[in-house]
């Protein structure tokens, strides 16, 4: 039987985050901290055993210096039943097996222990996948892959219950982003360590004349009038426990003590058979 290749190419992906290390912009991981650190703080519990999931500890160790840090391997170093808190933290998009990577959370956590994955939703970067495609189309007459794949919110939500946990919450923001050109985001995205790792990418430099026709796509498209472009990046939020019996629990259907009709003082119209 033949095995496909997988989607990422771990050993380039490695390589491009290394070097971003050297001259970083984590904006991205910095948003998301301060959006995991107000959602603990709405949680009625005190985490003392905590495990983050990231290939850019130093930001996440702002939060939690003592917590266990692992790299976003296909195999997660994580203990099982060791945490009462995991977070995933941005790096799902190059997983070659996104849901293998939630039941390994899953696996780590202690009963009512809480997940927290943030990844990139399908709206990231819709600008400049569509100028792109385009520019390629333009000068070359073909398309090759160039952004990892990322998911919609419904179809990610979706990974929770199959990873095994409880009370699947799902939810989105947007963030957005300026710059002086295509070519100012494309050299941000090299300093996130997020340029095209993909196994089935082009092996060989992207063609001058295929970027300027993408800067100037992005423009007539999307430009503002002071000259600026705007970049989308969507970050999607999987939040899930670990199943206990000390969690709120669905009753039994046709167990209800009262009419929904009653409730909201309306008629109730029998279906016709």
């Amino acid at each position: 039987m033949h095995n496909p290749l997988p989607l990422t190419d771990r050993s380039a992906l490695q390589r491009h985050r290394a070097r971003a290390l050297h001259n970083s912009a984590l904006f991205l991981h910095e948003a998301a901290l301060e959006d995991v650190q107000d959602r603990i703080g709405m949680v009625n519990k005190i985490f003392t055993n905590p495990a983050i999931v990231t290939a850019f500890p130093d930001v996440w160790r702002k939060l939690w210096p003592d917590a266990v840090f692992v790299d976003d391997s296909d195999v997660l170093a994580l203990k099982e039943g060791a945490h009462d808190l995991v977070v995933h933290c941005l790096g799902l998009h190059w997983a070659n097996d996104p849901v293998g990577q939630l039941i390994q959370c899953r696996r780590a956590l202690q009963p009512d222990g809480l997940s927290l994955t943030l990844c990139f939703g399908g709206q990231t970067l819709h600008e400049l996948r569509s100028v792109l495609g385009q520019a390629e189309i333009d000068v070359t007459g073909g398309l090759s892959p160039r952004v990892a794949p990322m998911g919609e919110i419904r179809d990610l939500g979706a990974l929770l219950q199959r990873a095994g946990l409880a009370l699947p919450v799902a939810d989105s923001v947007q963030l957005k982003a300026s710059y002086g050109s295509a070519l100012n985001l494309m050299h941000d995205l090299r300093a996130m360590g997020e340029t095209n790792a993909m196994t089935a990418r082009l092996r060989k430099p992207t063609r001058r004349a295929v970027l300027l026709r993408a800067a100037e796509l992005y423009m007539k498209t999307y430009g503002d009038n002071d000259g600026r472009i705007p970049a989308t990046f969507e970050i999607i939020t999987l939040t899930g426990w670990a199943p206990d019996a000390s969690q709120p629990q669905p009753l039994r259907p046709g167990s209800a003590a009262a009419r929904l009709a009653d409730a909201l003082g309306t008629h109730e119209k029998p279906l016709k058979d």
